[in-house]
């Protein structure tokens, strides 16, 4: 039986999409320089790649449901970090963010990959941006590496 499977390589015309939110700017900054490591590490020039802004990650799927109907990026990169706080907010933003990213996945066909934290504590946050759990932002833009080539494999 034959497997198909998408290699942490790009095609030299690929491009990426990185969204951000600007809320917790500390981690999300930690979490983008992850990923944009990642991508150079696979070849990826930075010239093909395109950060996008958003206020928070409430606004990402929005975000992202754009981006994926032009038909621009070979995937998209989300990046943001919501923090457990004394209402159901984090609840309603984490939650809705995840599923807002999916549906963009599956009703445009774009590889979106959901590098979003949602943490109970602020230090829980740190060790998944560059501390002693990795960097998400890395793991995820190696993910989009290999699902844009796992895509362009199966048409």
């Amino acid at each position: 039986m034959p497997e198909i499977s998408g290699e942490s390589r790009a095609e030299p015309k690929v491009r990426f999409a990185i969204i951000a939110s600007r809320w917790n700017p500390r981690i999300v900054d930690a979490l983008i320089a992850g990923a944009q490591r990642a991508f150079a590490a696979h070849g990826v020039a930075e010239a093909a790649l395109d950060l996008i802004r958003v206020p928070g990650a409430w606004e990402i799927p929005q975000a992202a449901s754009r981006i994926a109907r032009g038909g621009k990026y070979a995937a998209i990169v989300t990046l943001g970090c919501v923090v457990r706080g004394d209402t159901r907010h984090y609840e309603h933003v984490a939650d809705q963010c995840a599923a807002g990213l999916m549906r963009v996945a599956l009703d445009h066909g774009v590889p979106v990959l959901n590098g979003v934290l949602a943490v109970e504590r602020m230090d829980d946050a740190r060790a998944r941006a560059g501390g002693a759990r990795g960097n998400k932002g890395e793991e995820v833009a190696l993910a989009a590496i290999e699902m844009a080539d796992l895509t362009g494999r199966l048409g």
